[in-house]
């Protein structure tokens, strides 16, 4: 997602970035409900609000990675968003298909490059929770496809 200096890049793809927030939203599309827990990550990420990134916004299945391979949740967003600064997230499409969501996402931040990305969301009761992101997607090779296309 946001750009990462090289010492953080390790522990970001050991981490898979990612984020979320749970939207109440009572009456809420789906749609609006990944909104607004997209914003709600944007925000606790401008912050640096670890605690709250942990604690209310991840989903439980990328906690249990993180401690798997031996990185507490707090020092993973340290190490992978502590020099981000300004960080805006542009929702471009958002595709609902029960309780998995998918969210392709330009991000950017000060003084690094803007990148396209695909956020997926899991529900669990009426709370989206950001479980995975991907980071920017390559082009696929003529004549092949992405897993998952």
């Amino acid at each position: 997602m946001f750009a990462r200096p090289p010492a953080a890049a390790a522990a970001a793809a050991v981490v898979t970035l990612a984020l979320a927030v749970a939207a109440a939203g009572c009456g809420s599309s789906n749609e609006q409900q990944v909104r607004d827990t997209l914003r709600r990550y944007e925000q606790a990420t401008a912050r640096q609000d670890y605690d709250a990134l942990c604690n209310k916004v991840l989903a439980p299945a990328l906690i249990s990675r993180l401690a798997q391979v031996g990185l507490p949740c707090d020092q993973a967003l340290r190490i992978g968003l502590g020099t981000v600064r300004n960080p805006k997230l542009q929702v471009l499409k958002i595709k609902v298909t029960g309780v998995l969501a998918l969210a392709l996402v330009r991000s950017s931040a000060a003084g690094q490059p803007t990148s396209t990305d695909t956020i997926r969301l899991t529900k669990s009761g009426s709370t989206w929770r950001i479980s995975s992101l991907s980071g920017a997607q390559p082009p696929a090779p003529a004549g092949q496809h992405r897993s998952g296309d």
